[in-house]
């Protein structure tokens, strides 16, 4: 598995290295400026619909893995931040393991307690208490 993460960071970088846009955009010349000379033949179009699909698919599920990839590594160093933050609320260590219906009941709470805040605003009061979720 680590020769496959390598080799899909290492196709991520190279994919979105500048002189590939170049490339793609000088192969696109080519293969259009040789549509006259095939007379806009069905091969000709078979060549770049064949070629851009396999690899946009092979493009997608490389970047899609180096993608995973890193927002597992953000959501550890967020889990970090909170757990080693005093007064931070360790129930919400490992929030992408919840249930939609459990992550929308934490998200009413702290909406509450954002609207909350926000009346005490306007009454001149702090905002910055720590109210328990």
């Amino acid at each position: 598995m680590n020769f496959f993460s390598t080799f899909a960071n290492k196709c991520a970088i190279w994919m979105g290295n500048p002189l590939n846009f170049i490339i793609s955009v000088v192969l696109t010349i080519i293969w259009a400026s040789l549509g006259p000379f095939y007379n806009y033949s069905d091969t000709w179009l078979l060549v770049i619909n064949a070629s851009t699909t396999v690899l946009t698919f092979l493009a997608v599920l490389l970047i899609q893995n180096t993608q995973n990839r890193n927002n597992q590594a953000v959501q550890i160093k967020l889990d970090e931040i909170i757990r080693s933050h005093e007064g931070a609320h360790n129930h919400l260590l490992n929030l992408e393991e919840l249930t939609q219906k459990e992550l929308t009941m934490i998200k009413e709470k702290y909406s509450k307690l954002a609207k909350d805040a926000h009346e005490d605003m306007k009454q001149g009061k702090d905002d910055t208490t720590t109210t328990a979720v």
